[in-house]
């Protein structure tokens, strides 16, 4: 079949362009022709993959993504695709790849009235959602936890028979290695971290968003000793001003590192002592199963949908919403005053028990009955 694949950016290291980019790339491998429509693309361009950039004049994102969509669909019907899977909400897809969390549950939730009936910003996102969660709508949409679904049906009273639940998924690679041991020891080394010292990870792009503030905030309350033996290492795309600005502020600069996009991350879970994600938002956290996947333990906010499997596994823990920077501080602090190696354990056995690789596989499955059905 001809597939159009529509995304607003496409950028290396953001856990939607990395979902995105796996479920093409399935695609391809089964013999379908692939049209990627999307206003910009950064990174290598992989082969199967035909580029359609869609050039926007609004001024406004959500003017951006009006544009966007308007254009889309004229060109999809010139280039007489069998179907069209978007990864931002599209009114006309066949198939949606729901990687948000419903926009008006938060409106609901975090936005005064005010905001919900003036904001142009989200009067246009809710009508571009609203085109793909009413009931009227065919969009069959791939959802990546049980509370999308919930806060969907609520808001939209979109018909149960639309949804597809797909596991968690990560590259295969994305494991803990056999040589593990090593690699700590040779990343630590390099970077003169102690065995008696504690390396903390944050792995996410959108800084904002994934609370890299709140991470900082949490190292500088640690008690004076545990806090000089401490180190975090941020790694991911984003502007760091702000965040190197605010790590000066409290004394703590010297301890946190900027390591921007990275291929390594298996590498560097395996030299970590705990991650951090205290996120603000967070439809999923794909980041946390890798975590367990290679032994490391997690401290993340409730507003990560997947909090709920390092509940279950026991390997960290969860600070509850609504988000409270002392409760994170104290938590950070009685982790890091006990002995972490059980928790990576607890997390290894969990994780063998449960599907997390084939999340894109499923979804191509999904996306072929759809559009042969149709």
């Amino acid at each position: 079949m001809k597939l159009g694949f529509a995304i607003f950016k496409y950028f290396p290291y953001g856990g939607l362009q990395g979902d995105f980019l796996r479920i093409v790339s399935e695609c391809v491998e089964r013999g379908h022709d692939v049209v990627v429509y999307t206003r910009s693309w950064e990174g290598t361009i992989p082969q199967g993959i035909n580029i359609r950039l869609i050039k926007t004049r609004a001024l406004t994102n959500h003017g951006k993504a009006v544009e966007f969509s308007n254009q889309l669909q004229q060109k999809c019907k010139i280039d007489r695709l069998n179907g069209v899977i978007g990864f931002n909400r599209i009114p006309g897809l066949n198939v949606y790849f729901a990687g948000d969390n419903c926009l008006a549950e938060r409106a609901v939730t975090g936005k005064s009235f005010l905001y919900r009936a003036c904001s142009p910003r989200f009067k246009t996102y809710h009508a571009l959602e609203r085109a793909v969660f009413a009931p009227g709508a065919d969009t069959q949409i791939l959802l990546l936890t049980q509370r999308q679904k919930v806060e969907y049906i609520k808001h939209y009273g979109t018909p149960e028979q639309r949804f597809h639940l797909l596991p968690p998924g990560i590259p295969k690679d994305r494991k803990r290695p056999s040589d593990a041991s090593i690699i700590r020891k040779h990343i630590r080394e390099a970077n003169d971290i102690g065995e008696d010292e504690l390396l903390l990870l944050q792995v996410g792009s959108g800084f904002i968003t994934k609370g890299v503030d709140r991470s900082i905030r949490a190292l500088a309350a640690l008690p004076e000793k545990l806090r000089s033996r401490t180190r975090l290492w941020i790694v991911g795309k984003d502007n760091q001003r702000k965040f190197v600005r605010l790590a000066r502020q409290l004394n703590v600069n010297g301890q946190v590192n900027f390591l921007g996009g990275c291929d390594n991350v298996t590498e560097l879970m395996s030299a970590a002592d705990l991650l951090l994600h205290p996120a603000i938002n967070e439809c999923t956290g794909t980041v946390l199963i890798e975590a367990l996947a290679v032994g490391l333990p997690v401290l993340c906010s409730g507003a990560c949908g997947y909090a709920s499997y390092i509940e279950q596994s026991g390997a960290g823990k969860v600070t509850p919403e609504p988000f409270s920077q002392s409760e994170l501080d104290i938590t950070l602090a009685a982790l890091l005053e006990n002995d972490l190696t059980e928790l990576g354990r607890k997390g290894l056995e969990f994780i063998s028990k449960i599907n997390i690789y084939n999340r894109h596989e499923i979804a191509a499955d999904i996306i072929e009955q759809t559009l042969n059905n149709k």
